[in-house]
């Protein structure tokens, strides 16, 4: 069994931040679960640019309010607790936080744990290394 809080990923390797939002990462690929799983805070104010084109990705929101918008179309949902949306084909999409907003996210491959978006929105397939640094 695995047991973990978020209070004790404060200041590690799974507690990673950019000037949008910090992840605290609870499952990893090293977990051996087929997803992660994360605790997200985005904070008010921002606009992030998103494309999981390796990833597909479950969101659920109990904290705050926001919005997700698919591109290239333009829909915008209104993202507020209870609210769960599934980026299940890949969808490019900003994700814009109008007050603070904590939420819940699967990742499906599972995340290694330090991956931040790149300048395409992208969270790169990353190959988690052992001790030895061979693939794991």
């Amino acid at each position: 069994m695995i047991v973990r809080s978020v209070a004790e990923l404060l200041g590690t390797d799974q507690d990673v931040a950019t000037p949008n939002w910090v992840s605290r990462r609870l499952l990893l690929k090293r977990d051996g679960m087929g997803f992660s799983l994360h605790e997200t805070t985005v904070f008010p104010g921002t606009e992030t640019y998103i494309w999981y084109k390796h990833h597909l990705e479950a969101v659920f929101c109990v904290e705050g309010q926001g919005e997700v918008q698919v591109l290239p179309e333009g829909r915008t949902y209104r993202i507020e607790p209870g609210v769960m949306y599934a980026l299940d084909q890949h969808d490019k999409h900003y994700l814009r936080a109008k007050t603070k907003m904590r939420l819940v996210c699967v990742f499906n491959p599972p995340l290694t744990g330090r991956e931040v978006h790149d300048e395409e929105g992208t969270y790169p397939v990353v190959e988690e290394m052992t001790v030895t640094g061979s693939p794991a």
